[in-house]
């Protein structure tokens, strides 16, 4: 059986409605063999990247840059994941209230240095989310699940 990480910072009501979509894409029944782990930015680990098959990673756009959340979970797993996850297939979601260009690039740019592979365009969000903000989201953790 895959794993899927999502590794997350939902501080906010449109964040978590952001990551709600992406989850439920991931688990949805047409997938199969594929366990859906969830964690919190803060709380991730190098041996949660390290058991893991693929990675989503969700968050806010804070002063052009991902947040310091995901800037932590990438710092504390860099060194010990860099040779053991080359190729590893990832997503990326960002909600911002106006700008989320900084923090995609960011995020690319460490996913990059890593080896890792992008499995699906990044989805990002400005503002409220619409009805096709929420359908891509559910469509990347879809994609990603499927993927593995």
């Amino acid at each position: 059986m895959s794993r899927l990480l999502i590794v997350h910072h939902t501080v906010s009501p449109v964040t978590h409605e952001l990551f709600d979509q992406v989850l439920k894409g991931a688990t949805t029944d047409e997938i199969e063999d594929v366990e859906v782990v969830t964690e919190p930015a803060l709380g991730a680990t190098a041996a949660d990247l390290l058991a893991a098959d693929g990675l989503i990673m969700g968050t806010t756009a804070n002063i052009g840059y991902m947040s310091g959340a995901l800037k932590h979970f990438l710092d504390t797993v860099y060194y010990p994941c860099l040779a053991e996850t080359r190729r590893l297939p990832y997503g990326l979601y960002v909600h911002g209230d106006n700008d989320t260009t900084g923090a995609v690039r960011a995020v690319e740019s460490i996913a990059a240095s890593l080896g890792w592979e992008r499995a699906a365009k990044p989805v990002t969000v400005t503002g409220r989310p619409g009805k096709a903000d929420l359908e891509a989201c559910w469509d990347l953790g879809a994609t990603v699940a499927a993927g593995l």
